[in-house]
């Protein structure tokens, strides 16, 4: 009985393995098409006049589209939506950009309408964006989006991708010797190293998460060749810890069985420095117009609410460690500093919340009434908004610090000020006032280590989620 069923298992996940990438193939192919034939709708409304391509890019803009998608490997690695979102914008763009090539070399009748493609693009990345969302929610309803997995190791290393990864696989088990490790309170040990054999041929899977980093490599490569007989795939988490992942790239040379892993320092070449400040420019003017009325609003509430002046700029510690006036409205009352001695000296857990955190989370004295509404949404930094016109800040970035806490920020300095600070960055979408001062430091660093443009997209959109969500100090 047991074998049937076993048997009906494993047919089950060979039937979602090929089943799964033919019904994404097919619905992104209906969703470029529909992009299509939707921005020559829009362009013909726009621009008044028709806007309809020679009858071969009926065929040849589809192909064209899809090919992309498929060298972007959307189709079988599984990613956390970020990372497939970051994917489908690439292929979205490469599209086209080919399309824009092929129009060219072929001269099928003058250039097609750049309306047209902007609006190929446009509909194009969001409706494979939304149509994933809605396809990876229907099969998980039905059991068919997660790749059932086993986790070989269960120590802070299988906790990460587990936290990382987890929504993405279904994890059969654990195989571990140590049986007091936390994981294996969530996921059935299904038995030590010396079992690996049997318990792959009882619980078929398509794919093995090699999550031992403390083992010898003599130990991983004896391990890697004993599971790899058994499954298809198998995942192997290296110890390299600390380094930049975010830009990595793999190097090989099969003659000499040689692994090179190549990682970039984005932030320090000019054309990166170039898109990063383009972009600030851009989407930091349209930011600009659209708060205008909430800033102007919130100037009149804290001149009515107490004395003052309504901005409170205050230096920071900017690009290559030089100061800079960065401008936010007035929060605190005006004797401010005083009224925090006080409130210190009377309340000795608050003292040592504040040299935790470098700030109190709860109720802060020192705020007034319109501060606590303002500092609740972070609308006290939109006026940082006019820092990123100048050039001063960034949309996204590390932390402004204050020139009294270089002392603190030791060691993480240089790289820091490798960039300008930002409105929002890693640590206020990871855990804001939660976050210690040396965890803000460390993702800090990660981010100026790991900069790519996708990263600060994904980072804005998470600022909105989390200013909504919760409370910011």
């Amino acid at each position: 009985m047991v074998k049937v069923q076993n048997r009906l298992q494993e047919k089950r996940i060979e039937w979602s393995y090929f089943l799964r990438p033919v019904v994404l193939f097919i619905a992104d192919l209906l969703v470029v098409c529909g992009a299509m034939h939707l921005s020559l709708a829009a362009a013909e409304a726009v621009m008044g006049h028709s806007v309809y391509p020679p009858r071969a890019w009926d065929v040849l803009l589809p192909v064209l589209y899809m090919s992309n998608l498929l060298f972007a490997d959307l189709y079988r690695t599984h990613r956390v939506m970020t990372d497939h979102a970051r994917k489908i914008f690439k292929a979205s763009t490469y599209a086209i950009l080919s399309i824009i090539v092929f129009d060219f070399v072929l001269q099928t009748g003058g250039p097609l309408s750049r309306a047209f493609l902007s609006l190929v693009w446009l509909f194009g990345f969001w409706g494979l964006y939304f149509e994933r969302c809605l396809l990876r929610w229907s099969f998980s309803r039905l059991g068919m989006w997660q790749t059932r997995v086993i986790i070989i190791g269960a120590g802070k290393t299988a906790q990460k991708y587990v936290r990382a990864f987890g929504a993405g696989v279904q994890i059969v088990g654990v195989v571990e010797d140590v049986q007091t490790r936390p994981l294996l309170q969530e996921y059935p040990r299904l038995g030590g190293f010396s079992d690996i054999e049997s318990i792959l041929k009882e619980y078929p899977v398509n794919e093995v998460i090699l999550a031992t980093p403390g083992l010898s490599k003599a130990d991983n490569i004896a391990l890697f060749h004993r599971v790899q007989p058994f499954v298809k795939h198998v995942s192997l988490i290296p110890n390299l810890f600390g380094i930049p992942i975010g830009n990595m790239k793999a190097i090989r040379s099969l003659n000499d069985q040689l692994l090179v892993l190549r990682t970039y320092n984005n932030l320090n070449r000019l054309s990166n420095r170039l898109l990063k400040r383009a972009f600030d420019l851009v989407a930091g003017s349209l930011i600009a117009l659209m708060i205008m009325p909430i800033i102007a609003l919130t100037a009149l509430l804290i001149k009515l609410d107490s004395k003052g002046a309504v901005f409170y700029n205050a230096e920071r510690i900017g690009k290559a460690g030089r100061s800079f006036c960065c401008y936010k409205f007035r929060s605190m009352y005006v004797d401010s500093d005083r009224i925090l001695q006080e409130y210190l000296m009377k309340n000795p857990e608050a003292q040592q919340e504040w040299m935790e955190f470098q700030k109190l989370r709860g109720e802060d004295p020192r705020v007034t009434r319109v501060g606590r509404i303002i500092r609740k949404y972070s609308i006290d930094e939109l006026p940082q908004i006019f820092n990123v016109l100048k050039g001063d800040m960034s949309l996204v970035g590390p932390r402004p610090y204050l020139p009294r806490e270089k002392e603190e920020i030791g060691e993480y300095l240089p790289v820091i000020c490798m960039t300008v600070p930002g409105m929002t960055g890693l640590w206020q979408v990871s855990g804001r006032s939660n976050v210690k001062f040396k965890g803000r430091l460390r993702m800090d660093s990660w981010y100026v280590r790991n900069w790519n443009l996708w990263q600060d997209i994904v980072i804005l959109f998470k600022t909105i989620q989390v200013v909504l969500g919760r409370d910011a100090y």
